[in-house]
C-alpha cells in the first residue's frame, strides 16, 4: 500500500531562508517529484501572504498548477512600519486535522515554533519530515522531525 502524505509549505519562511542562504529560490516542482516517489500526496497546502502584485500571483498560480492548495492571508502593514503575516496557527491546525488521516506529514519550514507540533503528531504514529535550509533551520525542529531533508543546491532554481 502506498504511503499517504500531507505536505505543508511555509512559503514566507522558505522564500526568505533560501534567499538569505543561497540568493536563489526554492524549486517546488522538484520537491513535489521527490515526495511523490515516497507515496501519494493526499493533501498539499502552501501558506502565503497576499500582496496583489503580478509576480506573486504568477508564483501562486504555479503552485496551484503543481498541485498545492494556496492559502492566503492579507498582508498587514502596522502603523509602526512593521508587517504581519504569520501562518503558524493556521499551519498547526491543518497539520493536526490531517495527521489522523495520513502516514507522513512533510513540513517545509525552518521555524522552531513547529517543534512541539511535530512531537505531538509523531506521538500519534505519524512520521514527520522537515525540509529546511541547514544554517537557518531551528535545531529543535530538526530534532523533532523523524527525517530532516536539508535544502541544498539540488532543490533550488
Amino acid at each position: 500500500m502506498k504511503k499517504r502524505i500531507a505536505l505543508f509549505a511555509d512559503i514566507q519562511n522558505i522564500y526568505y531562508t533560501t534567499r538569505q542562504a543561497y540568493g536563489r529560490q526554492f524549486n517546488y516542482r522538484e520537491l513535489w517529484q521527490r515526495v511523490t516517489q515516497q507515496g501519494e500526496i493526499v493533501s498539499a497546502n502552501a501558506y502565503a501572504i497576499q500582496r496583489y502584485d503580478d509576480k506573486q500571483m504568477k508564483f501562486q498560480e504555479a503552485l496551484t498548477h503543481i498541485g498545492f492548495k494556496v492559502k492566503l492571508k492579507p498582508y498587514i502593514q502596522r502603523s509602526d512600519g512593521s508587517a504581519k503575516g504569520d501562518w503558524d496557527v493556521g499551519i498547526t491546525i491543518d497539520v493536526m486535522e490531517a495527521a489522523p488521516h495520513v502516514d507522513t506529514v512533510v513540513l517545509l519550514s525552518g521555524d522552531g515554533d513547529f517543534d512541539l507540533l511535530l512531537e505531538k503528531i509523531t506521538g500519534y504514529g505519524v512520521s514527520a519530515e522537515v525540509y529546511g535550509v541547514p544554517s537557518l533551520t531551528a535545531g529543535s525542529l530538526i530534532d523533532s522531525a523523524g527525517i530532516y531533508h536539508p535544502i541544498t543546491e539540488d532543490l533550488l532554481i
